[in-house]
């Protein structure tokens, strides 16, 4: 039977293989695909303005008589249309035009125009506006409708996406949309069939209620937000299974490794570090590969939670693979891992994209022959070159810079290609229980919710960096009593070449006007040696004060410093900022932490600043983090195919989720339920099977 899915978007009426091309860029391939690509707001077309009331911003609808017509040589050649009503005038202007729409905008037609006022030349002007010449009459009260508006890509207007779904609701009394969802369920909820709601959603009846469309509430709205965050609680429902579908290897520790490792540890395991313990231990012990992501506040402790979740695989005969986002963090965990594993006899290996030549061959024979118990570096760990012996433990740490694409990839590295290995997955970016939920439905989630004993809070300052000179005194005085202190550069340039030269001129500056002081520098384009070099002179006591980039962001333990400046911290999310915050208050002196702002700042960045001055606790400040910035912010860019929504809104729709969580699981068995609901919201995004 004929599908919606399998009529080509080359059916439609003017739809042509250039327009096809461009329409693939969007995914929309099918005419369910079309049907698909929801608008993401809508505008009041309903009404026209007087022209004499529109103020700059204003988005609205005119109608005029064209006064003149004129062609402009400014720095780019535009047309000047001027209309004019009983109130006043204002300029449509267009640098894209052509001959016919000269010759059709002249003096004395009447025009109606919808458009965005922006200030120009002329006075107020709209650029590019949407318009009708002699147009018919606005449409009554009764028949008047919201304009919808959909996202786009270059080559395609608005009005060509609106005529090409208005021919595909055509065919929607001979093919309707396959309805996937058990009717059981929309009676629960109340919500229209998947048909329905498309229809209304495209096409918004005159007597539908504005404010509920206007905001994403109408119940045709929340039908498909529904489905949308059901599709992607499947896909990682369905990586989850796909993940553990293969064997693991039971880790069953033998030995004193653990006990000897405790010992020479010059601290005791909080409470929380315990809990999370026991639970990773009996995940390792069961035949099923773990999938468990372990959040945790900077400074909580999770390294040595992942450390002991290393032995426990070394004790059992087998191998251990971390893998960090960036050098800096691997070589971090290197450090770490060496001074407190090589004591036991144990042999760390570093592999990473900068380690080449001879070193890379030895330790990839290392690897492969099982010398190395514990190998660390950057993504370069699961390169094709790159065989182990018997590998049954992943550590994946700042998971949120990874891809469900990398998860599944994980799995060929197992024993023998056959056994899929057990993962860890760490953040020091503490997410939002409901983020939580929904981004990361293929993990068990613990949290070491604790903090070590002696951690001391952190005094947050906000302050215009008018007052520089009396935030370097402050920077002087702390030195000379013997403390360190980091001062961070912050660019909103992408360049990072921008970026480290903006710190050595920085560095330079304060070296200058800070003479009697010792003054560093680390940023991304040193080599991995010299920035370990300049670390380790900071960690030594041998530097004052250490100029960086937010390369410092994660890791970096130096319990003597205990002042940390962040220029431009406006530019940052305050994820970001609070783990740099989490840099100082490591040792037994009260620290601060200096918020170097650059005036005016927006409402946002006032929120974002106020947030961090009220409180330490990450899982608050991600909370807030989430409100302001949203859920692809709040995990990274990179998080491929997660929380790019078509209609969904996390901050509106997360009531859904915990619904959305109870219902998934008992759908998976269902699994033309699973596979066309993934394929109709999601796409190509993620693939499955043997990656």
């Amino acid at each position: 039977m004929t599908s919606l899915d399998d009529i080509p978007v080359t059916q439609l009426k003017g739809v042509g293989q250039a327009l096809a091309d461009k329409l693939a860029r969007l995914e929309i391939r099918s005419l369910q695909d079309l049907l698909f690509h929801l608008p993401h707001r809508y505008e009041d077309r309903t009404r026209i303005v007087p022209i004499g009331s529109l103020r700059i911003g204003d988005v609205g609808v005119v109608e005029g008589e064209v006064m003149k017509a004129d062609l402009v040589m400014g720095r780019r050649r535009s047309l000047q249309v001027t209309l004019r009503d009983s109130s006043g005038f204002l300029v449509m202007r267009f640098f894209h035009f052509n001959a016919a729409q000269k010759n059709q905008l002249t003096e004395g037609r009447r025009v109606r125009c919808f458009g965005e006022v922006r200030p120009g030349r002329a006075g107020l002007e709209f650029y590019h506006p949407e318009y009708l010449v002699d147009p018919p009459p606005m449409p009554s009260g009764e028949q008047a409708t919201l304009t919808p508006v959909y996202p786009l890509t270059e080559g395609i207007q608005q009005p060509r996406v609106r005529g090409l779904c208005k021919q595909a609701l055509g065919y929607l009394q001979r093919y309707p949309i396959r309805e996937w969802l058990p009717e059981s369920l929309l009676s629960d909820y109340q919500l229209p069939g998947i048909s329905e709601a498309v229809e209304l959603v495209h096409m918004p009846p005159a007597s539908a209620p504005v404010h509920q469309l206007m905001e994403g509430k109408h119940p045709a709205q929340q039908r498909l937000v529904m489905e949308e965050l059901l599709a992607h609680q499947l896909s990682l429902l369905k990586v989850r299974r796909q993940i553990q579908a293969r064997e693991a290897l039971p880790l069953l520790p033998t030995g004193d490794l653990t006990e000897r490792f405790l010992d020479q540890l010059p601290f005791r395991l909080t409470g929380a570090q315990q809990h999370v313990m026991t639970e990773i231990r009996q995940d390792l012990s069961q035949p099923v590969p773990m999938l468990r992501l372990v959040q945790g506040d900077v400074g909580s402790g999770k390294t040595v939670v992942a450390a002991l979740a290393a032995l426990q695989a070394i004790s059992a005969g087998t191998q251990v693979g971390l893998m960090a986002p960036t050098e800096i963090l691997a070589e971090q965990h290197y450090q770490n891992f060496v001074s407190w594993l090589e004591p036991l006899g144990i042999r760390v290996a570093w592999l990473s994209g900068k380690v080449k030549g001879r070193q890379r061959q030895d330790a990839l024979a290392e690897v492969a022959d099982g010398r190395a118990n514990i190998v660390i570096g950057t993504h370069a760990l699961f390169q094709q070159d790159v065989t182990f012996d018997r590998l049954a433990l992943v550590i994946v740490d700042e998971q949120h810079r990874f891809g469900v694409h990398q998860r599944l990839a994980l799995r060929e590295k197992g024993v023998g290609g056959r056994l899929a290995p057990h993962q860890l997955i760490m953040t020091a970016t503490p997410i939002p229980r409901t983020l939580a939920m929904s981004a990361y439905a293929d993990l068990d989630t613990s949290v070491i919710d604790e903090l070590p004993p002696g951690r001391k809070p952190i005094e947050t300052i906000a302050i215009p960096d008018s007052r520089r000179e009396e935030v370097i005194e402050r920077v002087r005085k702390a030195c000379e009593e013997g403390r360190q202190a980091y001062w961070v550069c912050t660019l909103i340039e992408e360049s990072e070449v921008l970026q480290c030269q903006a710190a050595e001129v920085t560095a330079q500056e304060l070296a200058d006007r800070l003479p009697g002081l010792n003054v560093g520098l680390v940023h991304g384009r040193l080599k991995t040696a010299e920035k370990a070099a300049m670390m380790e002179r900071f960690k030594s006591g041998e530097l004052d004060l250490l100029v960086a980039t937010t390369v410092i962001e994660v890791g970096v333990d130096v319990p003597n410093a205990s002042l940390i400046i962040i220029e431009n911290p406006e530019r940052l999310g305050l994820a970001q900022l609070h783990q740099l915050r989490g840099r100082v208050g490591r040792g037994e002196a009260a620290s601060f932490c200096a918020l170097m702002y650059h005036p005016p700042l927006s409402m946002n960045g006032k929120a974002r600043l106020q947030a961090l001055r009220e409180s330490q606790d990450g899982f608050v400040i991600a909370e807030k983090d989430l409100e302001i910035r949203g859920p692809g912010e709040v995990l990274g860019t990179r998080q491929t195919g997660m929380m790019q929504f078509r209609l969904a809104e996390f901050e509106r729709d997360k009531g859904w989720i915990e619904a959305i969580r109870e219902m998934a699981p008992a759908l998976m068995d269902n699994t033309p339920l699973v596979d066309g609901l993934i394929r109709r919201w999601l796409g190509e995004r993620i693939r499955y099977g043997d990656v």
